[in-house]
């Protein structure tokens, strides 16, 4: 499966300059020419990203559905999900705006943990959302806003962008809530089952219940453990047990950057009976210890 590491990357196959931020930019659609490149065939990126398009066309399938641009112009996918986008169905007269930012970014911010309420973002939504002019037009402003802020970078600008962002996204939980247009049915509601599963024990003290096994996730949603890794491998390309350690590693930033726990402290709140269990892991997915990483951020 093809990974969009970085904003950077994101924008060479946009056939755009070097972003203003490294780790977020607003990206203009009129801009922008999608070069032919094998990755649209199937990618996942370390990206958000919030889509506001106009004259939107060209298929994009989020997980196993197409998203549904006919109804709306706002769409929403998040990071290590699997996407698809059909180059020969693509239109040059494509206009809107693009925010991407990178999931560390919101390290060390209260969004952080709050981002995965926004259900927006989850396979289970996938019809995008219809605005009036008068939202589109308050979406709009906060989008100049943040492309602004990120034209000169100092210790204030991640708080500037994401109070922006959050502002952004509390908009949007509005205006979804008004239009209930989430559709859920076979594999998808399983999907959102599995991605609230995962949400749940890892926010209700893992610490106490060990760490999360493919059978126990399995067990609580009433499949075999093999139907389970292979509709996920299916739907995001990868299994039950590489799911399990995103989201360990997700929440292990999250308490390195944003509080004074010790590793061994960490650890055990995640699940691990072994301190040095966990930092392997950490360190074989990320390139770096547990403490590299949290001095990263001092």
């Amino acid at each position: 499966m093809n990974t969009i590491k970085s904003i950077s990357a994101f924008h060479k196959l946009l056939s755009l300059p070097e972003p203003k931020h490294p780790m977020v930019s607003i990206i203009n659609l009129y801009e922008s020419i999608f070069i032919e490149d094998k990755v649209w065939d199937g990618f996942v990126s370390k990206h958000y990203c919030v889509a506001l398009k106009r004259n939107a066309k060209g298929k994009i399938k989020y997980g196993q559905q197409h998203y549904d641009y006919d109804k709306g112009v706002l769409s929403f996918t998040a990071p290590n999900q699997v996407q698809y986008l059909d180059l020969k169905t693509m239109d040059c007269e494509n206009t809107g705006y693009l925010l991407v930012f990178h999931e560390d970014f919101l390290l060390k911010h209260p969004l952080a943990k709050t981002i995965s309420s926004y259900g927006f973002f989850s396979y289970a939504v996938n019809e995008a959302l219809h605005l009036s002019e008068d939202e589109e037009n308050d979406l709009l402003e906060i989008m100049y806003k943040i492309d602004k802020e990120c034209q000169h970078i100092d210790h204030h600008t991640q708080e500037i962008i994401l109070s922006q962002i959050e502002l952004l996204l509390n908009y949007s939980k509005r205006f979804y809530e008004r239009q209930f247009i989430t559709r859920k049915s076979g594999s998808h509601q399983l999907l959102a089952k599995f991605e609230s599963f995962l949400n749940d024990y890892f926010n209700k003290h893992s610490s106490e219940k060990g760490l999360l096994t493919v059978h126990q996730i399995a067990e609580a949603m009433n499949l075999s453990p093999n139907y389970l890794s292979d509709l996920l491998r299916v739907h995001t390309g990868q299994n039950t047990q590489q799911h399990i350690h995103e989201k360990l590693i997700s929440k292990a930033k999250e308490k390195l950057s944003m509080t004074e726990l010790s590793v061994s402290e960490i650890a055990y709140e995640l699940g691990f009976e072994h301190s040095q269990s966990f930092s392997t892991l950490f360190k074989k997915k990320t390139n770096m210890s547990p403490l590299e990483f949290r001095q990263s951020f001092n």
